[in-house]
């Protein structure tokens, strides 16, 4: 008797029904999805862990240091001046509590103090040396510059995981600006935030 009440909206098909039987459901409207306001919470957006209601994200504040008051920290500013490699590993180690400073300290000074280095051998050698084809020179100070460029990207993301983590101020411009033109003044204003 109860399976008379609780009939189902769907037909039993046995090979005597047609085909024919017109059903109040429509293709797809089963696999539509649902809106559940528990699950329409705010995340965060590193971890994606659920963010209470009265959270406000902090507001970026200012550098504790000018991007040109490296000559405040005598150690820091000596260090990034004669050797900005430890500088670097020093702000990466940290920033990353998992990396030792030597491994970026190690790659810095291969690829930015090295590529000054070749710079100016290469500048000296045209100089001195009447024998070397000037586009050849020129295809070196290219590949210098674009390596410059390609460390000063690095070393600015580098600083904006820094800002990120601190919630500092973009200052005085993009982070990657700033370490392609600034770079030793930055590696210092890293190190005294």
């Amino acid at each position: 008797m109860e399976e008379n009440n609780n009939q189902s909206r769907y037909v039993k098909l046995t090979k005597d029904h047609q085909t024919t039987v017109q059903e109040d459901i429509i293709p797809g409207e089963l696999n539509q999805p649902i809106d559940v306001p528990q699950l329409a919470v705010r995340k965060c957006a590193e971890c994606r862990q659920p963010l209470p209601e009265s959270y406000a994200p902090p507001a970026d504040e200012p550098w504790m240091t000018g991007i040109f008051a490296c000559v405040e920290d005598r150690e820091s500013c000596l260090t990034g001046l004669f050797c900005p490699c430890v500088l670097f590993g020093r702000n990466v180690e940290s920033l990353r509590e998992n990396t030792p400073w030597t491994t970026p300290c190690i790659c810095h000074a291969i690829f930015v103090e090295g590529g000054i280095s070749v710079a100016i051998a290469t500048v000296i050698a045209t100089s001195f040396i009447s024998g070397i084809d000037p586009g050849t020179t020129c295809l070196i100070c290219e590949g210098l510059f674009f390596t410059w460029w390609m460390c000063g990207i690095h070393t600015g993301q580098v600083r904006q995981s820094l800002q990120k983590k601190y919630h500092l101020k973009n200052s005085p411009c993009n982070a990657c600006c700033v370490h392609c033109c600034l770079h030793w003044c930055a590696l210092c204003q890293s190190t005294g935030r």
